[in-house]
């Protein structure tokens, strides 16, 4: 069965490496491209690089044109995909790659976003630990998934099979993190200019301040056991991005005290329980870190686990690809598990190199 998409936001980033991703998919069409102020312009004008979709034509992003397909994915900013959702009732699947329908808490949309709250998804995440299973179990069947923010699905896989393990103690999370500008979009702003980002590193959203914030305690609360405390009110995280000059990547670099009790051989083998059958997510062997150039193009998370007993904490460093494992991979890969399709399909857990 081959099965048509309409993608939107098809001009920016997260809309070109859906495409990009979709385009080598045997059991998709690509139909429909959508954007706002670039509607009515060639798709190649905007992504060039794609040039088997060079057929294709920008059109409004209208319900009335994204309707009829039986998939369609919504890559616009925060706060603007709510409006379409309401209205694509009758679509088969719709996968949001922005964050409406991620946070489960209203009153932490109202403190990170704000306007209008709408109902969460199943979050696209598969490999996360979860009560009982993975986030896999809540993706198979569904029908509104929620894509993850980049930042957050990687600290997030950093951290839950340790908390799900409860070796490791999450009220006191510290996470620092080098990310590329393209994780911000394509808009034109000041501060993503090359003249100010080239030869420099500049932190953002610092002091608790970034919108993916919630979204780590909640997915590190969904690990722990079912008679846990599902708020995620004794989650604290001290989270610090800094953009470097790549134009792709995450390298984040977390820590948390270790459970007192917990031996380093419980400690590692919490990690290796969790990930040490998945395709995407690898841990690498003791004494190996990571580097964001392993994972361009990829939609593979690396992850290197330190034991720090002088500090008496856990340090976990993991390199992405934002673009694909932490959006538009993780969105296919979602895809894949709702539709029953092998969940690798079209996706590499190559980088490219050099």
């Amino acid at each position: 069965m081959t099965y048509s998409v309409a993608v939107s936001g098809a001009s920016g980033y997260a809309g070109g490496e859906i495409l990009r991703l979709l385009a080598a998919h045997p059991d998709i069409e690509i139909r429909t491209v959508t954007a706002h102020s670039n509607a009515g312009q060639p798709l190649v004008d905007h992504q060039p690089h794609l040039r088997s979709l060079a057929h294709l034509t920008l059109q409004d992003t209208t319900p009335e044109i994204l309707a009829g397909h039986d998939i369609v994915f919504l890559a616009l900013p925060h706060g603007q995909s709510g409006q379409y959702t309401d209205a694509l009732g009758d679509v088969p699947l719709v996968i949001d790659a922005g964050a409406d329908h991620r946070l489960t808490s209203s009153a932490a949309w109202d403190a990170f976003y704000g306007g209008a709250f709408h109902e969460p998804w199943a979050y696209g995440v598969p490999e996360l630990p979860v009560a009982g299973g993975r986030q896999r179990d809540a993706l198979r069947g569904s029908t509104r998934i929620a894509a993850p923010g980049c930042n957050a699905s990687t600290v997030s896989l950093s951290l839950a099979p340790g908390v799900a393990a409860g070796v490791i103690d999450p009220s006191d999370i510290v996470s620092v993190l080098a990310v590329g500008p393209s994780g911000a979009g394509k808009s034109l702003k000041p501060n993503l200019l090359a003249s100010e980002i080239l030869g420099s590193a500049n932190p953002y959203a610092v002091g608790g301040t970034h919108r993916h914030i919630p979204e780590i305690r909640q997915a590190l609360a969904a690990a722990r056991p079912a008679d846990a405390d599902a708020s995620g009110a004794d989650i604290r995280i001290s989270f610090t991005p800094v953009l470097v000059p790549m134009s792709r990547g995450i390298l984040a670099t977390s820590t948390a005290p270790i459970v007192e009790g917990a031996t380093d051989a419980e400690i590692r083998a919490a990690w290796e329980s969790a990930y040490g059958e998945e395709t995407f997510v690898q841990l690498l062997p003791e004494g190996s870190f990571p580097r964001t150039a392993d994972v361009l193009g990829a939609n593979t998370a690396l992850i290197g686990l330190a034991i720090d007993r002088s500090a008496n904490r856990v340090t976990v460093v993991t390199a992405v690809d934002n673009l694909v494992k932490g959006t538009a991979g993780a969105a296919i890969q979602s895809m894949n598990i709702a539709l029953g399709l092998p969940e690798a399909r079209a996706l590499s857990i190559n980088g490219v190199a050099p």
